[in-house]
C-alpha cells in the first residue's frame, strides 16, 4: 500500500529519470499521482499502484518542515 502523501512532498524513486534525477515533487493527488522531476521539471502521472512499486523514500515537503532556531 502507498503511504500517506501530501502535496509538495519529495519522493525518491528506485530508478533514475533519463536526466539523472532520483527525486520528484508531488504536484497532484487523486486516483493518479502527479510527479514533477526536480531537475528537468518534466511532469508524469503514475497510478498509486505503480508509484508504490517504484517508491524508495518520502521526504516531507517544505511546509511540513519545522523552522530551525
Amino acid at each position: 500500500m502507498l503511504p500517506e502523501l501530501d502535496l509538495k512532498d519529495v519522493v525518491r524513486l528506485r530508478k533514475p529519470h533519463p536526466c539523472g534525477s532520483f527525486e520528484w515533487t508531488v504536484y497532484r493527488l487523486g486516483a493518479d499521482i502527479g510527479l514533477e522531476c526536480n531537475t528537468c521539471k518534466r511532469r508524469v502521472l503514475l497510478t498509486r499502484r505503480e508509484l508504490s512499486r517504484r517508491l524508495k523514500l518520502i521526504l516531507p515537503g517544505e511546509e511540513h518542515e519545522q523552522p530551525k532556531a
